[in-house]
């Protein structure tokens, strides 16, 4: 230190000092540089996406009734309306994630937003973010969402789904999607009812969650039909020029040898088809 130094001079060092050791302001997102943004907890920014991987929505066959409900409830809410957050959730590989990008590209005028599922916990401050922005609305988006045995963090999001203080913002709208309808694996509930003081209202306190979404969209196994209208779907999108018999039969064979037949299943083998062709999708 240098005594001889002006009290002033040091005062000012002193203060620029603190003012680095102080939180960092964050900077205001800019949300006119995209329309979907992946929500990075750590600098509590929003990183743009320029090329959303999505398909069509006419291309996701088999789910006209999960597709009808969740397109309409995003309409009501571009347009102002009163809408329900929803929980896409059943077999794996049926469109769950893919009808919520899809979705969001038939409908104008909103923002989609995606949370990764160990950033629940940040929530707060990135809905404070979407709270402050005037005029926009936003679809936040939490693909594969659940919660193990010792993952308190589900409570965050209960409260800022329904029951806390400020609740969700009347301009933010959540879809997620999980495998699993309760959000929580049914061992960890049957433990629950095991070895709780009272096991009814720890199973209740646990499976509450799933209540705050007031759309359950349920998604099941296709059949064989649903499954050969997916492949063709995505053989005519992409002007693929095969045999109807011969693709069937290919398609089958490779259903059997994946083990299950899905919107997934038939997609890798579109990829694996077109691929052999030569011919880019």
């Amino acid at each position: 230190m240098n005594f001889q130094e002006p009290l002033s001079g040091l005062i000012e060092r002193i203060a620029r000092a603190i003012e680095r050791l102080g939180p960092r302001e964050v900077d205001r997102p800019d949300f006119a540089g995209g329309d979907a943004f992946v929500w990075e907890a750590e600098t509590q920014g929003f990183l743009p996406v320029k090329t959303v991987n999505r398909v069509p929505l006419s291309l996701l066959k088999g789910i006209d009734g999960a597709r009808d409900t969740l397109l309409a409830n995003t309409v009501r809410f571009a347009r102002g309306l009163p809408a329900n957050n929803a929980l896409l959730w059943g077999a794996r590989g049926m469109g769950k994630s893919s009808l919520v990008k899809a979705v969001h590209a038939e409908v104008a005028g909103l923002k989609l937003v995606e949370i990764h599922r160990e950033d629940i916990q940040s929530l707060p401050h990135l809905l404070a973010h979407l709270r402050a922005a005037p005029g926009l609305r936003f679809i936040l988006f939490c693909d594969d969402l659940s919660f193990e045995a010792l993952d308190s963090s589900y409570k965050s999001l209960k409260a800022v789904l329904e029951g806390g203080i400020e609740g969700r913002p009347a301009n933010v709208l959540f879809y997620a999607t999980s495998n699993r309808r309760h959000l929580m694996p049914r061992d960890m509930v049957e433990n629950e009812r095991s070895t709780a003081i009272n096991p009814a209202e720890a199973v209740e306190e646990k499976l509450s969650l799933s209540d705050r979404f007031g759309l359950w969209i349920g998604f099941h196994n296709c059949s064989q039909d649903d499954y050969l209208a997916m492949v063709r779907a995505y053989a005519g999108h992409y002007g693929i020029a095969m045999n109807a018999a011969a693709l069937r039969e290919e398609a089958l064979g490779w259903a059997l040898s994946r083990g299950s037949r899905s919107g997934r299943v038939a997609w890798q083998y579109i990829q694996d088809l077109a691929g052999r062709l030569g011919q880019p999708l």
